[in-house]
């Protein structure tokens, strides 16, 4: 397996590289580099000036918007944007729902939902997480009743999810719900699209421990759904539900993200004094560095290899997961030496300069000033998108058959 790049894909990384300079507003750049909150009208920005190029949807086939990609330069468009501090593609209705109705929706869906993702139209939020069904996804307990009356075929839609990431913005919400309580866990589940404006549902706030609105509980009450926003067969909703995750959790490990991480953790260590020398010098703190560094590589290296596997025709299975563990771990631990790195400086708490613009005193280096709510924020990435543990167990069953 040759895994360095062609002349056409160096090529191709310049031509990204070119785009980046000239159409990624140097606002949104920093605002990113700097680890400060993007709002609703930042993400949106940034999805309109891709999608004008095309590059919105760099997964998706030409017939439904696509650029029409390989994935070597799905890669290489992700990893450059990630290095340049380009903001992350909100991912629920682009890298989701989008290859989800492209598999498993019918004609009418295909045509009336993917234009509108891709111009912006829907912002689409996921429901799949409740109180009781987490990382045991097949365990959920929202109820999806039919019937029909005047009005025509509908659901009735019964429950509460929780930990939706940007429900906020959301005016569309993609769901797993149990349409056969009598049958076995994931058999009687199925995958449902309901307008977020609908009567009966309500979004509640959660506040997290950075102090940042990222994440909501929704709550449906006897909330009406057309029959027609049922994607796939009624009761075979887990087939859309493991597709739309792998997706998830090869996207989850990040690899560009820890790339433009280490070169600002190595930049701050070599700015930082410590005994009259730089951070970058301390033995324990350049062994951890090192540790980081190592794994990043090799994680970079299997990304390769799933890549490559995948250009030829191949799919990510228990993969996916081994890129969500790792890709997890390495983030977490690059947030924690930036915290270090910043020692006492990176205590200030500083709202208003994290939602920017903010024009009074930092009080802090612009690194640390974000450094512990990065800290604290990614806790979770090891939690969301099914925790680690159960990716091992995964990993056990499907790859080394235990």
């Amino acid at each position: 397996m040759d895994m360095s790049f062609t002349q056409e894909e160096l090529a191709f990384r310049d031509e990204v590289r070119q785009f980046l300079a000239e159409q990624l507003p140097e606002r949104l750049s920093a605002k990113v580099a700097n680890g400060q909150h993007l709002s609703k009208a930042d993400m949106e920005e940034w999805h309109a000036i891709l999608n004008a190029r095309g590059w919105l949807a760099n997964h998706w086939p030409q017939a439904y918007g696509g650029p029409g990609w390989n994935a070597v330069q799905k890669f290489i468009f992700e990893h450059e944007c990630a290095i340049a501090h380009a903001p992350r593609i909100v991912p629920f209705g682009v890298n989701m729902l989008g290859p989800v109705l492209i598999k498993y929706g019918n004609e009418a869906q295909k045509s009336h939902w993917l234009p509108r993702i891709l111009s912006g139209a829907d912002w689409w939020c996921q429901g799949y997480s409740e109180p009781g069904a987490g990382s045991d996804l097949a365990s959920v307990k929202t109820t999806a009743v039919r019937r029909s009356d005047e009005r025509g075929d509908h659901y009735v839609v019964n429950g509460q999810k929780t930990w939706t990431t940007l429900g906020q913005h959301a005016n569309m919400i993609f769901c797993l719900v149990r349409t056969d309580p009598a049958a076995k866990k994931q058999s009687g589940i199925s995958f449902l699209l309901v307008d977020m404006k609908s009567p009966g549902v309500e979004v509640r706030p959660i506040i997290t421990l950075d102090g940042a609105h990222e994440v909501n509980e929704v709550f449906f009450t006897d909330v009406r759904v057309p029959a027609e926003n049922l994607v796939g067969e009624e009761n075979r909703g887990w087939d859309c539900a493991k597709y739309l995750l792998t997706y998830e959790r090869t996207n989850i490990a990040g690899v560009g993200f820890s790339v433009a991480a280490l070169a600002k953790l190595k930049k701050a260590a070599a700015r930082v004094q410590k005994n009259g020398r730089p951070l970058l010098e301390d033995p324990l703190f350049a062994a951890r560095l090192a540790k980081v560094e190592i794994d990043l590589e090799n994680m970079k290296t299997t990304n390769l290899r799933v890549i490559a596997a995948v250009a030829g025709g191949g799919a990510p299975g228990a993969e996916s997961s081994m890129l969500k563990i790792r890709g997890t771990v390495i983030r977490q631990e690059l947030t924690s030496l930036l915290r270090r790195a910043m020692g006492p400086h990176a205590r200030p708490f500083n709202a208003d300069w994290l939602e920017g613009p903010y024009e009074g005193e930092v009080g802090a280096p612009e690194e640390a000033a974000s450094a512990a709510a990065s800290y604290f924020n990614n806790r979770k990435l090891s939690i969301f998108g099914g925790s680690n543990e159960i990716q091992r167990n995964i990993i056990s069953k499907m790859i080394l058959g235990l």
